[in-house]
């Protein structure tokens, strides 16, 4: 039989865990079984989101449905910079999961594990963004990925961002609310852009905001001039960030783009491969399975050494 590992991916607005290998009490199936073993969905555990104790209740939830005896954790986290963020999540871990191996890295690194690459780039474009790369020789570099104060161009959030923008500018241009703005309204409940500014300062989590961005993206393939707009600064901003690290890394390194809002969005993701414009156009590729599969993935490793 094979040992039990856990993957986990903790982006900012969920938490993909699965379970691989070992054997399970009728009790402990509580979690959906998938090709890999128990999958579950939970809420939330990034600490820059929900904190310490909210954290900690997720992932007490998941260790109760995932059952016992995982020998390896391995937990790709957005916002997983520092060494001191990766020791808090990591010591959480290991409460809930007392004697396994844990590894945390940030999110990126399960996307190239994933792809079932060792080297690579790889574009993530969710509620925020981030490139990160490594080559042949082992070298690494990083752009954006900086959280919504500081960065995340590109991201749902800040495509919303963008909307809300764009009805204030209409708004204070005297104009009517063209079809972008009225969604935009209609999904918040706001009678007009003022009270759309209020609901946004009111409630500045990205993560409230970012599941609107497909809102805006499925508004540009119908051909909405304010939407277009604002996916080609999306895919302006994402692309700048892939050619950074190709650019540090090396060009002929292929290029794995992930995140609901490539994989779910073929025009921005096509924008996005146009901009980046590598000389092979087959390197660059839309990451075909979750990249929990990739921090499975990557605890099968810390078990081989």
């Amino acid at each position: 039989m094979t040992p039990a590992v856990l993957g986990l991916h903790i982006g900012g607005s969920k938490t993909h865990a699965v379970r691989s290998g070992g054997a399970l009490t009728s009790e402990e199936q509580s979690g959906a079984v998938s090709t890999d073993g128990v999958e579950i969905t939970e809420a939330s555990a990034n600490l820059s989101s929900v904190g310490h104790q909210g954290a900690d209740a997720v992932l007490r939830r998941i260790a109760a449905s995932v059952g016992g005896g995982i020998e390896a954790v391995c937990a790709g986290a957005a916002g997983a910079d520092t060494p001191a963020s990766r020791a808090v999540l990591s010591a959480l871990l290991t409460e809930h999961f007392p004697g396994a191996r844990i590894d945390v890295v940030h999110d990126t690194r399960i996307v190239l594990a994933a792809a079932g690459l060792d080297a690579g780039v790889v574009l993530v474009a969710g509620t925020g963004s981030v490139a990160w790369g490594r080559n042949h020789d082992g070298r690494e570099a990083r752009s954006g990925g900086y959280g919504y104060l500081l960065g995340d161009e590109g991201g749902g959030y800040s495509v919303v961002r963008d909307a809300v923008r764009e009805a204030l500018r209409e708004y204070y241009a005297g104009l009517e609310p063209g079809t972008l703005v009225r969604a935009l309204m209609a999904a918040t409940a706001s009678v007009d852009a003022l009270q759309l500014m209020d609901s946004f300062y009111a409630k500045p989590e990205p993560d409230h905001w970012a599941v609107l961005a497909p809102l805006v993206l499925e508004l540009a393939t119908e051909g909405d001039p304010a939407a277009l707009r604002i996916q080609a600064e999306a895919a302006h901003h994402l692309a700048t960030l892939a050619r950074q690290v190709l650019g540090e890394l090396g060009l002929d390194l292929p290029l794995v783009m992930a995140g609901s809002l490539l994989v779910n969005h073929t025009q921005l993701a096509g924008s996005v491969g146009r901009k980046v414009s590598l000389e092979d156009p087959s390197l660059i590729r839309i990451l075909k399975q979750t990249p929990v599969h990739g921090a499975v993935e990557l605890a099968r490793q810390l078990i081989r050494g």
